[in-house]
């Protein structure tokens, strides 16, 4: 197939014009004209991604929820306004259980509140490992669900 040396256009066999600018096309015996150049490469708009932005939703929990919640065009991504709504939900969570934790700890006294100190330590790693996969989740465009707090999520992200 021949192409315009003028505009790009694909010209039909035996056309003696361009049906899109109306050049006067080569003899037939002449080499065919190469297609144009493809238009140089723009840079985006300097939007990331949806897995990005819902990795990026757990980073620093509530702040970075809410910041998602209310920038464009994230705000308006319900995969990025899930994750939004349950890294929120689930800091709300974690800060609530941590300072349940810490008042059981001074109630029970010196030794048992020690011990029990000791195992809220495995409690927060236990937390940390689960932001970590909340994370790899969200990266990997998956929607993983929390129990309780990711019907929450579903429901305000819509």
């Amino acid at each position: 197939m021949a192409f315009c040396g003028k505009c790009g256009s694909a010209i039909a066999d035996g056309a003696a014009f361009c049906g899109g600018c109306g050049a006067p096309v080569q003899a037939p015996g002449s080499a065919p004209a190469s297609p144009p150049p493809p238009p140089p490469v723009t840079a985006q708009s300097g939007q990331m991604s949806a897995n990005v932005a819902g990795l990026l939703t757990y980073i620093l929990g509530l702040i970075t929820g809410v910041i998602f919640l209310v920038i464009e065009p994230y705000k308006n991504d319900r995969f990025v306004r899930f994750h939004a709504y349950q890294s929120i939900l689930y800091c709300i969570a974690v800060i609530v259980v941590s300072i349940l934790w810490g008042i059981i700890s001074v109630m029970l006294g010196p030794i048992l509140g020690t011990l029990w100190s000791a195992l809220g330590l495995l409690l927060q790693l236990g937390f940390f490992l689960v932001w970590l996969f909340l994370m790899y989740k969200a990266y990997n465009n998956e929607r993983y669900m929390l129990p309780y707090i990711g019907e929450m999520a579903a429901k305000q992200a819509g």
